[in-house]
């Protein structure tokens, strides 16, 4: 609407301005013979009429926005992210509520359990890690007598072999766009560690957290909306937002919620048949194991045929692995894609396969230093060139993060000074998530209406809700999706953020939210207390 006034508005001058002008002609023009005299007093009235309307025109086109919603760019509008979305803003408006009105509101604090922000919520950094990065960024304390006694022996012995691989052991300068030489083959030392087969350096592609790399391989990948990704639903949003912002379809795959949301090729192969009758070229295939936010970890068995799939069909695969550290049941372990690839007997020349790690997730939580990397295996040298193009577009990403990147894949070992305190620390943090995740899941299963598989791995479980038709009808009169309408009365009843499933994408006619296991480990009984009154009332109110 803005802008057709904007177009109307600009005719109109146009027009005014012509008006004008014909009539000051009109007015100046003598007729045969004639002296030239004043304008006449209609030739006048018409040019001082259009005088104001181009004054008044100019004024209206002056008005309109230069950049409004019908002009920015619609991809940018397709392009939705519930992790951070409608309920979250809710959330930070009530907490600014709660600071100027501390009684204003039927709780006392807001708990945030809509993302994996650990840090946030309670979880300290790892010692080792810390100490690592503080000596990295200021050198000059390697210098210092006093140091010995503040640090332990390995992190000073592990800042300086990381500073001498750091050209002017400047961690405030620009690296190599792909990251630092040396912190690329620690890290692939470190995955060669864990896989037992060859990772090189060469491969690896340093990030600022995982999500800059997957905004990348789609920029890659995605050369229309012809292109699609096929991607799980649910999903973590982050795919979707990124297949929207590029241009291209996402391609949905739906886990399995009766079996644990399991991952069936069956269901694979009928969504990309269904795609490519509709004319659309399905470029890459997105597994995220752990899941993400479903918690499922997959057998090594499944991820066989997952692999198989991809090379039959001629898919890049693309592995989100960030939670590979987040395992809580002694039946699975995690087995990363290129290992299972390898296993297989597949090569490079084989299957394209990116692998993407942070240092956000695991049990390091460290999410506001921006680390991270892609493994890029697969790809001919000509499409390397143009990875490495795009990422030196963004010159580089974080230096601290990129150490931080090098010392997750890299930890203490048996041996070194900080090695059975870091083992206490990290024990600590992952015996506690699962702690967390198994009084969660059997609060949710315990109240009516609620069904919750149990989280294998990550931090997150996604319970079902059943919601009755009444609750059902009062968010369509409320304009809502019904599970963003109990999660917003969850909120303004609890104080309680979680992230309705329908921003994850989920089977029609079933509503979930997902929720972190994350809240400190003391707080999670008053987590479920409120969340079990309030549930109760809720369906109580809206019993069919």
């Amino acid at each position: 609407m803005r802008r057709f006034v904007a177009d109307r508005a600009r005719r109109a001058v146009t027009s005014a301005a012509s008006m004008r002008a014909a009539a000051t002609r009109s007015a100046a023009a003598p007729s045969a013979g004639a002296a030239p005299s004043a304008p006449s007093p209609p030739a006048a009235a018409a040019a001082a009429m259009a005088s104001a309307m181009v004054r008044a025109m100019s004024t209206a086109a002056a008005g309109a926005a230069p950049v409004s919603l019908d002009t920015i760019n619609p991809k940018v509008l397709k392009c939705e992210y519930a992790v951070r979305g409608e309920i979250v803003t809710h959330a930070q408006n009530l907490q600014q509520e709660l600071q100027k009105n501390p009684d204003s509101l039927p709780f006392d604090e807001i708990l945030y359990c809509n993302i994996g922000n650990p840090q946030s919520l309670g979880q300290q950094p790892v010692t080792f890690f810390r100490e690592v990065l503080s000596l990295c960024d200021h050198p000059a304390l390697l210098d210092k007598s006093e140091t010995h006694a503040l640090y332990s022996s390995d992190a000073i012995e592990r800042a300086w072999q990381i500073l001498d691989k750091i050209p002017g052991r400047a961690t405030g300068a620009y690296s190599h766009s792909q990251g630092i030489k040396g912190l690329r083959d620690e890290i692939a030392a470190g995955i060669a560690a864990r896989d037992g087969f060859h990772a090189s350096g060469d491969n690896i592609f340093l990030t600022d957290g995982a999500s800059p790399a997957v905004h990348m391989m789609m920029q890659l990948l995605i050369r229309s909306e012809n292109d699609g990704i096929l991607c799980p639903i649910p999903q973590y949003p982050l795919y979707s937002a990124s297949i929207a912002l590029h241009g291209g379809s996402l391609v949905p795959y739906f886990l399995d919620e009766e079996t644990g949301w399991g991952l069936e090729v069956d269901e694979l192969k009928k969504q990309l048949e269904e795609a490519q009758s509709k004319g659309i070229t399905v470029r890459a295939l997105v597994v995220i194991n752990p899941g993400n936010p479903t918690g499922q970890v997959l057998a090594e068995e499944n991820q066989k045929k997952i692999v198989e799939f991809c090379k039959n069909e001629g898919l890049v695969l693309l592995a989100d692995e960030v939670y590979q550290e987040n395992i809580y049941v002694e039946d699975k372990q995690f087995h990363s894609f290129k290992k299972i690839a390898r296993s297989m007997g597949y090569t490079d020349d084989d299957l394209p396969l990116v692998s993407f790690q942070s240092v956000s997730k695991g049990y390091y939580g460290e999410c506001g230093k921006r680390g991270g990397y892609m493994e890029v295996t697969g790809f001919s040298a000509d499409v390397r060139e143009q990875i490495y193009k795009v990422a030196s577009v963004n010159l580089c990403s974080n230096v601290s993060g990129q150490i931080l990147a090098s010392l997750i894949m890299n930890p203490p070992k048996a041996g070194d000074e900080s090695y059975e305190s870091f083992m206490v620390e990290k024990d600590g943090i992952l015996s506690s998530l699962a702690r967390r995740a198994k009084a969660l899941e059997e609060a949710f299963n315990s109240l009516e209406g609620i069904t919750c598989n149990k989280a294998e791995g990550a931090m997150y479980l996604f319970p079902r809700v059943h919601l009755p038709q009444k609750a059902i009808g009062a968010a369509q009169a409320a304009g809502t999706a019904p599970d963003a309408y109990y999660a917003r009365r969850l909120l303004e009843a609890t104080g309680i953020v979680v992230v309705p499933g329908s921003g994850f994408g989920q089977v029609p006619g079933t509503w979930h939210f997902r929720c972190t296991i994350l809240p400190q480990e003391d707080k999670i009984p008053a987590i479920i207390s409120k969340f079990k009154e309030f549930h109760e009332k809720f369906m109580d109110e809206f019993r069919d």
